[in-house]
């Protein structure tokens, strides 16, 4: 027999297995507060007016963020409106394309929140943070609207519209605004200075980048209404597709093939007239010029005009500037390059920093410089030129077109903006005064030139222009001048002066 071990057997099989010790539950994360739908409102207005936001661990439910979202679009739309003076239609692709920026914006947040929340912060700072920057975005695009609108009925102030420091003072102060606001609206999600700087960071970003590129409006005019209140001809917005570009690319091409050869035995003039902002007044001028150089100057068959507008699309080629420089080198191919003459007629609106307007919605022009006309014009080899340029700030055209053997005429000073280039406007006032007025009476330009001056500044002051005289200037290389001596003489002979 074996003795009896003081040791035990660590389980009896009479007794049951040992209680594995229970595990320790997780609290569950508290649950977002919920707030009434006028309390966001209100949270989100407060925001933009950089004050706190008040909404302690609150977050919005789906369906509030849903009206939230809907709500503010609606503002947005009926705000937008105001952008547009005279008849305006509805277009959905352009209020959603602004809206490409609101994806970056989200991954943004949710990236700079989300990883880097502490657990004490907001439990749901994603939808948190759209719901009030949706919201807080309402007063900021007012601001933008109530611009807008004003700069389209041309009642902003002169100091404006030459960019004044007070202009950008005014500009730099709305993104410092933007700036604020997006940090109220952060700071009251999370404490952590690294995510709010870095979400502020890439809001200015994202802003900026949407500013600067994506430039489109839930509303555009609806020429149909407008001219025909106007009882001009009917228009409607442009419609891109792929048979629109096919018939386009032909008809430039058709165009440019009928401009017929020279006239041997004398001097002859070819024109080109751009006008590339898509407003009824540039359309009648455009005209009005191509028929005086052709009745006047003897320039039948050798003008082309580059229009843009829904109006003409199946009957002008449109005003871009690839199409300008081809139509240019087929002028110039026509053309004698040593003695013949070329007129290049510009009408648009103009900015301050000298480059010609484009519009054409929904179509994306690039604007054109001075220096990318004088490339293109030295490119194509014509000697003598005669430039005219009917847009505000013209003036700042001069020196960069200017040479022994060009003469140019703008507008206005570099300085001043010109007038009669509003939707309603039969011509505008260079444009009537020179050339639809004095080149029917005279070949000479300098002489339509300084008769057209002060009849402009008269009926600048009879239109109660604001911003001073647009100062009309020319600039005349003296190699030109015998040229068109001649040229003046040479019609005089085939076209006696007449009037209208």
């Amino acid at each position: 027999m074996h003795a009896p071990s003081d040791e035990s057997p660590l389980h009896d099989a009479s007794s049951p297995p040992t209680a594995e010790p229970p595990a320790q539950e997780q609290p569950a994360p508290p649950s977002p507060e919920r707030l009434g739908l006028l309390h966001w409102i209100t949270a989100g207005l407060r925001a933009a007016l950089c004050l706190p936001a008040n909404i302690g661990r609150a977050a919005p439910s789906p369906w509030q963020l849903f009206w939230l979202v809907t709500l503010a679009g609606a503002a947005q739309v009926g705000m937008s409106r105001l952008e547009v003076p005279g008849a305006a239609s509805f277009h959905l692709a352009g209020w959603l394309y602004p809206l490409s920026t609101v994806g970056f914006v989200l991954f943004l947040v949710w990236a700079c929140l989300s990883g880097l929340r502490p657990p004490q912060a907001h439990p749901a700072p994603v939808p948190t943070w759209f719901a009030l920057w949706t919201i807080s975005g309402l007063p900021m695009g007012a601001v933008a609207v109530l611009i807008s609108a004003l700069a389209a009925r041309e009642l902003m102030p002169a100091w404006w519209l030459d960019g004044t420091w007070l202009a950008w003072l005014i500009y730099g102060a709305v993104w410092v605004w933007i700036m604020l606001v997006a940090w109220r609206v952060t700071e009251a999600l999370i404490p952590s200075r690294w995510a709010q700087t870095a979400t502020i960071v890439g809001v200015l970003l994202i802003e900026a980048f949407g500013s600067a590129y994506i430039d489109s409006r839930p509303w555009q005019p609806n020429y149909a209404e407008q001219e025909s209140a106007d009882a001009a001809d009917a228009a409607t917005t442009l419609t891109l597709s792929q048979d629109v570009f096919a018939d386009q690319q032909a008809l430039l091409a058709q165009t440019l093939a009928a401009i017929t050869p020279r006239q041997a035995g004398h001097t002859n003039v070819f024109g080109l007239v751009y006008a590339p902002y898509a407003q009824t007044v540039f359309v009648r001028e455009s005209a009005m010029v191509a028929d005086v150089l052709q009745a006047r100057f003897g320039a039948e068959g050798h003008v082309v005009q580059l229009v843009n507008h829904p109006s003409v699309t199946d009957s002008i080629p449109w005003a871009t500037n690839q199409n300008l420089r081809a139509s240019l080198q087929a002028l110039a191919a026509r053309m004698d390059r040593e003695n013949d003459v070329l007129v290049v007629y510009l009408s648009s609106h103009g900015g301050a920093d000298f480059q010609l307007a484009t519009q054409h919605w929904p179509l994306e022009v690039a604007e054109l410089t001075p220096q990318m006309l004088r490339s293109m014009l030295d490119e194509v080899g014509v000697r003598n030129r005669v430039l005219a340029v009917s847009a505000c700030y013209a003036g700042g055209w001069i020196e960069p077109l200017s040479s022994d053997n060009t003469l140019v005429m703008t507008a206005a000073d570099a300085t001043h903006t010109s007038y009669g280039c509003g939707s309603r406007s039969e011509l505008t006032f260079f444009g009537r005064a020179l050339f639809d007025e004095q080149l029917r009476k005279t070949h000479s330009f300098e002489q339509a030139f300084a008769a057209a001056v002060p009849i402009i500044q008269q009926r600048e002051i009879e239109g109660k222009k604001d911003d001073g005289f647009s100062n009309p200037q020319i600039a005349v290389g003296k190699d030109i001048r015998p040229v068109l001596a001649t040229l003046e003489r040479e019609l005089q002979q085939r076209h006696p002066a007449s009037g209208k």
